[in-house]
């Protein structure tokens, strides 16, 4: 039984360049800690050349051998001949390609056979199961010797490549969660891990106290001592050790990131965690996701979120199947271009003619106060549970525009972005996720994604910018966020219409394209539903499961209308 109430404690770069030479490739995924923890696989997998196998079939089992990381790759090494299978080198990252061709080099002699393995670089995952987004060629020779009358490899490039298919089928995405500079959210950090370890929390837990991936690390807060360390499930409870200068209010934070952790992998709890021997917060012995549902990770999908649409220049609500015009001078402007609302009622819309526009910000249905002008601005997006929002000036200049609370005053600044070498061009979407934490751009019709870093005195920069499902091309025209973290993509191409891309980038999925006409020029999502607007109209499909009819339907209240669909986060 819990003696404590929990109420009581407030819960306060791409790398194409890199990826030229084939001597540096690839490694082992088996997660990386300082600590000592060594996953096991349940049972090791059977893999092993095939008596009388052909060389360049063996040669396509042993790239699917290299998605088994057990036993510093084992299964791979059943492929090599003596000698080969102690000088290969399974380090750095794991390479992944859109899919091997594998063709005979001319020449072999008798018993000896060389083949040229090319494929398309879509990305690397790094120690710890990140996954990052990348473009290149992979391009080595790979050679093979008959050995007592079986082909074996006999000279090859150190380092792993698997393609897309293998780390769809040995590996599962799971979330990491860390808290945000205010401790107020838990942002995910997604992660690659391999589906046959034996303890998928110690393998989260372990990774989880190893802290946040790189690119994301400029985005939150991470306060544990680095001789924290996770000593198993034993006795009913989750063990920790080290948490003996750790103040009561952050070991109620990091219950909360392993009660997460956990839940997204299938254990709903109770849970129980100690430290050092003892409960990690005294007097409590176990904890739910209920005790820390004002941090769920998924938390507006569960809860109704208000709906707006923008056309003819005015704001209208959603509401019972019905457009209606909201109260204020905001329902019946006739001249705002764009806007963005919060669930607390704050609005920014961006109003006036191309080559004169205004950024004006307030609170529904009081007028608005002016912020900015320029000759144009991008739709403005809010910051999590903040009046505070972004634009774009211009197409190249991000502002952040933040109300007193003091004075009501209103001031903007501008946000440094480091974009990649050689990115230029103009910023036509930017959108903050719902954690606040990363941020999506369109530059050029190019699908970008950066993280948000906030320094000492509050200030914000957008760093780690990487480009996102490169095979867009520059047909993007309009990105937001998916309460999972992952994308929704309106393009002008008829054949992928819509786009989901995944939270890391890793996939980039073509949603049924239906009844919809390119160019999309808007889209949005709630809990339950997609919603895009194409060249007739705007129109929704259920975001779960598949629909029954493929076909997107009109939203109601909005038929016969293109608008932009707007849901208050």
């Amino acid at each position: 039984m819990r003696t404590r109430r929990l109420a009581a404690v407030a819960v306060v770069a791409t790398a194409a360049t890199a990826l030229g030479s084939c001597a540096t490739l690839p490694s082992n995924t088996e997660p990386h800690v300082l600590r000592s923890f060594e996953p096991q696989a349940a049972q090791a997998p059977e893999i092993a050349p095939q008596p009388g196998s052909d060389p360049d079939l063996l040669l396509r089992d042993f790239f699917a051998a290299l998605a088994v990381p057990t036993a510093n790759y084992e299964a791979a090494r059943n492929f090599l001949r003596e000698g080969t299978r102690e000088a290969w080198q399974p380090t750095g990252e794991i390479l992944v390609v859109d899919r091997l061709n594998i063709t005979t080099v001319a020449g072999g002699g008798a018993g000896r056979r060389a083949f040229s393995v090319q494929g398309n670089v879509i990305g690397e995952v790094t120690v710890g199961g990140v996954f990052t987004p990348a473009r290149a060629l992979y391009d080595a020779t790979i050679e093979l010797e008959q050995v007592d009358g079986e082909w074996r490899i006999s000279s090859l490039p150190s380092g792993v490549v698997i393609e897309r298919t293998e780390l769809r089928n040995k590996y599962q995405p799971h979330n990491l969660y860390f808290y945000d500079p205010n401790a107020a959210v838990l942002v995910p950090d997604r992660r690659w891990i391999f589906a046959e370890w034996d303890s998928l929390s110690s393998v989260l837990l372990n990774l989880l106290i190893d802290g946040p991936s790189e690119r994301l690390q400029p985005a939150v807060s991470f306060t544990l001592p680095a001789d924290v360390g996770f000593t198993g499930f034993e006795n009913g409870a989750y063990n920790f050790t080290g948490f003996g200068s750790v103040s009561e209010a952050d070991r109620l934070r990091f219950a909360a990131q392993v009660v997460w952790v956990l839940a997204q992998a299938g254990t709903n709890g109770p849970i129980s965690i100690t430290a050092d021997g003892d409960p990690l917060v005294p007097g409590i012995d176990s904890f739910t996701t209920d005790d820390f549902a004002d941090v769920h990770p998924m938390s507006d999908a569960a809860g109704e979120q208000s709906a707006y649409a923008l056309f003819g220049g005015s704001l209208f609500q959603l509401s019972g199947g019905q457009a209606e015009s909201v109260a204020g001078p905001l329902g019946s402007s006739g001249e705002i271009v764009s806007a963005d609302v919060n669930r607390a009622g704050d609005v920014a819309v961006v109003a006036g003619q191309e080559g004169n526009q205004r950024l004006e910000l307030g609170k529904l249905p009081d007028p608005l106060t002016e912020v900015a002008t320029a000759g144009s601005f991008t739709r403005p997006t809010f910051e999590m549970g903040s009046a505070a929002v972004w634009v774009v000036a211009d197409g190249t200049r991000v502002l952040r525009a933040v109300r007193s609370a003091a004075t009501g005053e209103v001031s903007a600044s501008e946000v440094n972005v480091d974009l990649p070498e050689g990115v230029e061009g103009n910023m036509s979407v930017l959108r903050l996720s719902q954690t606040g934490a990363r941020a999506v751009l369109v530059i050029d019709g190019h699908l970008y994604t950066g993280v948000v870093a906030v320094d000492g005195a509050g200030a914000r920069r957008l760093v780690n910018v990487i480009e996102y499902a490169p095979d867009l091309g520059g047909s993007v025209i309009a990105a937001d966020w998916n309460l999972d973290g992952s994308l929704l993509v309106g393009t002008n191409s008829a054949g992928a219409p819509v786009v989901r891309v995944e939270q890391d980038g890793s996939s980039a999925t073509v949603l049924s394209s239906g009844n919809l006409t390119a160019p999309v020029v808007a889209v949005a999502s709630s809990g339950s539903m997609y919603f895009a607007t194409d060249a007739n109209g705007t129109l929704q499909l259920p975001s779960s499961g598949t629909p029954d009819n493929p076909n997107w339907r009109e939203v109601p209240g909005l038929q016969g209308v293109r608008s932009l669909p707007i849901v208050a986060r």
